[in-house]
């Protein structure tokens, strides 16, 4: 079997079956603020009811490792099959991705229940060393948990927006407020041009299919912007006009100015003269020294324009980004939003908000997707989107990488994405 996936089969932090009843439990802890109401919402295609997120999370182990591997293993439903495949088509049909908040059943009830069932036969599965498939289980298993993790970023960003169409304007959860009143200075990192190495290798940790293989490419020097935008910054562009003046915009960009008319960030509100934001601890008012989130490609590009500097290439960011601890204000820190730098130097790589790079989400030279049906989870997705890099503030910290590429398309605005400048040196 084709193993595109790199996963670790062995020095694990914890035993396999403990760190699968954690990250489990974990997407059920990110539910608990929700009132029973809240589970069926779907306020856009790209955002899925919690409770979807719920119950695909476990049609993935049902689908990849219960049925093929556990002997007697019985459906929790049938119906589920259809209801909850997200795309994969390999493995059949599936309920249209828009029509998702359609569905008042099952219930929330009957979908913690399938949850239940899908833990313990998954546990009986694991314990079951001796199994000849058992290398395969295993890393199936990782995976599994690498797509919880996914979702867990997803059932955050999700909940935020269907909170924010609510003229409510509900708190999921009361969030710590930081202390930092300032910005660090933004400086330039200068990277020097010539041949790197960028991606996946042989390491003893996961990595998806799309950051596989490492290779070689050439970059020309390069500078990169110690820190990310600010909303005060990016407020500087605004008040400039740059919502309304064309030669800033991409031509797909300026016309969904127009048709959408956007003039700010998304979750950007301006009330009595003064700019507010809504995040998941309710409507803030905005501070000009976090960085700038919920941008879209078109946005971050303009803004880049409008400096006179441009965004990131994938690979100028992971070669600069490898040289920096996997630290940063991820989803461990608790504060589920943006924060302020305040250290010199380079900073906020990881965590904050996932930065739009200039690059075209492709496979690398010598990509091998994964066979079967796990091939689709990525590959067929290697068009018309454009990488993100970095994770962001709602990242579990033990998920994200230098080599991790995310990808949306230009227009997405509804994840915590940001913008990070370089330029050329010439």
């Amino acid at each position: 079997m084709n193993s595109a996936f790199s996963t670790v089969t062995a020095d694990r932090a914890v035993p396999l079956p403990q760190e699968f009843t954690q990250v489990r439990k974990y997407s059920e802890t990110l539910c608990a603020p929700l009132e029973i109401e809240d589970y069926g919402i779907q306020t856009i295609p790209d955002v899925s009811p919690p409770k979807w997120h719920l119950a695909h999370t476990s049609w993935f182990f049902e689908t990849f490792l219960l049925k093929p591997f556990l002997k007697h293993y019985q459906e929790f439903d049938d119906h589920y099959a259809h209801l909850f495949n997200s795309y994969y088509e390999q493995i059949g049909t599936y309920h249209p991705r828009p029509e998702r908040g359609l569905l008042s059943r099952p219930t929330v009830k009957q979908i913690y229940a399938y949850r239940q069932h899908v833990n313990a036969a998954m546990l009986v599965l694991l314990a079951q060393e001796t199994l000849p498939d058992y290398p395969e289980i295993v890393r199936r298993c990782i995976i599994g948990l690498h797509h919880e993790q996914q979702h867990q970023e997803l059932l955050l960003t999700d909940i935020k927006h269907i909170f924010s169409y609510n003229p409510l304007r509900p708190v999921y959860r009361e969030l710590p407020i930081s202390n930092i009143n300032h910005t660090a200075e933004l400086s330039w990192h200068e990277q020097p041009g010539g041949v790197y190495e960028i991606g996946a290798g042989a390491a003893r940790q996961f990595a998806y299919d799309n950051e596989t293989p490492r290779h070689k490419i050439y970059l020309n020097s390069f500078r990169i912007a110690s820190r990310l935008v600010t909303n005060g910054e990016y407020l500087e562009f605004m008040h400039a006009g740059g919502y309304y003046n064309p030669a800033y915009w991409l031509s797909d960009g300026w016309k969904i100015v127009q048709t959408q008319h956007w003039q700010a960030p998304l979750y950007w509100v301006k009330q009595d003269m003064q700019w507010y934001e809504m995040t998941l601890g309710g409507v803030r008012k905005l501070d000009a020294h976090t960085p700038v989130s919920h941008v879209s490609l078109y946005e971050a590009h303009a803004y880049a324009n409008w400096c006179n500097k441009r965004l990131p290439r994938e690979a100028e960011w992971e070669i600069v980004a490898r040289q920096q601890p996997i630290t940063g204000n991820l989803r461990d820190t608790g504060y589920l939003q943006p924060m302020p730098a305040d250290l010199q130097g380079l900073a906020q790589f990881y965590g904050d908000v996932w930065e739009w790079t200039q690059s075209s989400y492709s496979p690398y030279p010598g990509y091998r997707a994964d066979s079967g049906a796990l091939g689709e989870y990525n590959s067929k997705f290697m068009s018309s989107q454009v990488v993100l890099r970095g994770g962001s503030c709602v990242t579990p910290q033990n998920h994200i990488r230098a080599t991790y590429r995310n990808f949306f398309y230009p227009g997405d605005r509804w994840q915590f994405s940001g913008i990070r400048l370089a330029e050329d040196i010439t």
